[in-house]
């Protein structure tokens, strides 16, 4: 996924407003031996990307930022920050990442087969517990989503995080002993 960036003066409040005002967000790209860099993306162009996006996946997609001069740089969106009433996006971190870097990330988990779930056709209903598990792994090595599936989950049974498959090289900063989801009954 590749983002085109313009660099930008960091000099007061007002120079931001009036990128947000260009239709531009405002945003910081740092990394691990340099210094942050403070850059602007356009909000139609970063708009397209959410869209095209899967729910909660942004943190575990590393994105091309391509500048002006037609450098490209990999990166991992680390912080946005919203407008409270609009929710508009003032203001996106980026951290510089190469394939050996080693980051900690919030990976999505999903649970598939909730319509077949056993549990549920009974009169249960699917509740998940922890919806993302936090992991440190080289970026090549970043899962975009963890999977349980729970078809065969009757009322009042439960799945642990130790059921995911964790990838080799991927370590979990979590307990894995603790309750990812459970089918409750009504």
């Amino acid at each position: 996924m590749k983002l085109n960036i313009k660099k930008r003066a960091i000099a007061k409040k007002g120079d931001r407003t009036q990128t947000r005002l260009e239709d531009r967000i405002p945003a910081v790209l740092y990394g691990k031996n340099t210094e942050s860099e403070p850059i602007s993306i356009d909000k139609a162009e970063f708009g397209a990307l959410m869209r095209s996006l899967k729910s909660g996946r942004l943190a575990t997609t590393v994105l091309t930022l391509v500048d002006e001069d037609g450098k490209e740089r990999q990166a991992l969106a680390k912080d946005i920050q919203y407008q409270v009433t609009t929710y508009n996006v003032q203001h996106l971190d980026f951290q510089e990442v190469e394939q050996t870097t080693v980051v900690n990330v919030n990976v999505p988990i999903d649970f598939t087969g909730a319509a077949d779930c056993a549990g549920v056709k009974l009169g249960g209903f699917l509740r998940p517990v922890i919806r993302k598990l936090r992991v440190r792994c080289e970026v090549e090595k970043l899962p975009s989503s963890f999977s349980i599936d729970v078809r065969k989950m009757g009322i009042k049974q439960s799945k642990r995080l130790s059921d995911i498959d964790i990838p080799e090289g991927v370590r979990p900063m979590m307990d894995l002993k603790q309750v990812a989801v459970v089918v409750a009954k009504r």
